[in-house]
């Protein structure tokens, strides 16, 4: 068996005594990373949709756009509850009016029971604070930041556009208000050694989070990584490299620190590299594989951790 990780689906049925499906909304945000605020164009791997590039157009309604994913959730989830996570962009950055209208029409959709909002540290004030922990007295309610990276270099070449310390200021913020977060890390940026990318994810379970997600780059089409990789090709991880990094990784993850993802996938339209991402059950079949080698190695049983 392989090494033991708190998966999303464990922690889910834990609290709420069911499967959660999380439903993707797109809420018709924009990026101050886009918009000249901060920078234009975005992160270099970041797609023309933000990376909701799954998601139904933002001009929908709402409750549409959750009835219609549902829909197509229940062909593979017969029964559960609900959480929505609002995905592409900056989902906080907008007046709070906004914001207040749209995160309590999400959360009064039937059987709802949580809201995941993707953004930025940068974006993160007091007031959108007090919105959130107003909406956690109703229902669950996380953050998601794409810290990607420790490395303030590579910060710099994917041009994040914040600080390391703006992460730890809107952690301490988050933290203070007990709002769980999730932080999306990503392996395989050009440049970055083993080390780098591991230091990553204990920069993350150092800063407070609750939640974790790790991914490898992707190369897609319509984005500045694209460009650079077809003028000057970089190293793309292999399988094998991506799968012992994760193992690793899961290593460095203390158990009461959500594993919310250990792989992704590009729409495969626009998908350049890593092509043998392509199958999403052959590399969790792949990692798995690698998790239970790891532990044997170690000399762990399934269900012992590493310390963190």
């Amino acid at each position: 068996m392989p090494l033991h990780y708190n998966s999303a689906n464990e922690f889910f049925r834990k609290k709420f005594g069911c499967k959660i499906i999380k439903i993707p909304i797109n809420g018709n945000f924009t990026c101050p990373n886009r918009d000249g605020t901060k920078g234009k164009g975005g992160c270099i791997f970041c797609s023309e949709k933000g990376s909701g590039d799954f998601l139904f157009p933002s001009n929908m309604p709402i409750a549409e756009q959750f009835e219609k994913t549902k829909e197509i959730m229940s062909k593979k989830w017969k029964s559960g509850k609900y959480m929505i996570y609002f995905q592409s962009f900056t989902n906080t950055y907008a007046p709070i009016e906004k914001l207040r209208k749209i995160f309590t029409e999400a959360a009064d959709l039937k059987d709802v029971v949580g809201i995941s909002i993707g953004t930025r540290p940068d974006c993160i004030s007091d007031e959108t604070i007090n919105l959130l922990k107003e909406l956690s007295e109703k229902l669950y309610i996380t953050v998601e930041i794409g810290l990607q990276t420790s490395n303030e270099k590579s910060a710099v070449y994917i041009n994040r556009c914040y600080s390391n310390t703006e992460f730890e200021k809107a952690m301490s913020l988050l933290n203070k208000a007990n709002i769980d977060v999730i932080c999306h890390i990503i392996f395989g940026i050009p440049g970055e050694t083993e080390e780098d990318m591991l230091n990553s994810v204990k920069y993350a379970v150092n800063s407070g989070i609750k939640g974790i997600k790790i991914q490898l780059l992707h190369v897609l089409e319509g984005t500045k990584l694209a460009e650079i990789y077809k003028k000057t090709p970089f190293k793309i991880l292999s399988l094998d490299e991506y799968c012992g990094l994760v193992a690793k990784a899961i290593a460095l993850i203390p158990k009461d620190i959500t594993v919310h993802r250990i792989t992704g996938d590009g729409p495969k339209k626009i998908l350049i590299e890593p092509k043998w991402t392509g199958n999403k059950k052959a590399v969790l079949n792949r990692l798995n594989k690698e998790l239970d080698k790891y532990s044997k190695n170690l000399g762990l049983s399934a269900q012992t951790r590493l310390p963190g």
